[in-house]
């Protein structure tokens, strides 16, 4: 599977950034600024995502 963006993963998953924020403990401005930019992203975070996203990190593409 090709490496897809943070935000098309959470898309894929059927989650606005509001559910999907709340889903993974932070605040949807936090994701919105990791989906701008998932160079500055904790790796507890990361995991936290792909848990609910479905996916594991490796096909998660972070800019």
């Amino acid at each position: 599977m090709p490496k897809i963006t943070l935000k098309a993963a959470r898309v894929n998953a059927g989650l606005t950034q509001k559910e999907a924020a709340e889903k993974i403990g932070i605040s949807y401005q936090t994701l919105s600024d990791y989906e701008k930019d998932g160079s500055k992203i904790k790796v507890s975070v990361l995991n936290k995502m792909c848990s609910v996203y479905g996916l594991p990190a490796e096909y998660i593409f972070l800019k």
